[in-house]
């Protein structure tokens, strides 16, 4: 893949990214039908855990992925060459 990083491409990547939610899934025990989950992250300074219902973890997952997408994203802005000064 060649694609040019331009501030477009940049710009739609990060509008693709449906959903973000920052923190961790963690498994806090195996039951009878399957892992219970809670969902931790950093709040005012404190470590915050809520559960997260079954149902609820697919989505968990998918936007916690989002917002690691748009962090990696966030990072490699200032090393793409649109962003340098001078020719590209």
């Amino acid at each position: 893949m060649n694609t040019k990083f331009t501030p477009q491409v940049f710009l739609q990547q990060i509008a693709q990214i449906q959903h973000m939610e920052r923190g961790k899934l963690c498994i806090l025990r195996e039951g009878p039908e399957g892992p219970y989950h809670n969902h931790q992250s950093w709040e005012n300074g404190k470590n915050v855990s809520r559960y997260v219902p079954r149902d609820q973890v697919p989505a968990f997952q998918e936007a916690i992925a989002g917002y690691e997408k748009f962090q990696k994203l966030i990072e490699a802005y200032p090393r793409s060459s649109f962003n340098r000064p001078g020719p590209n």
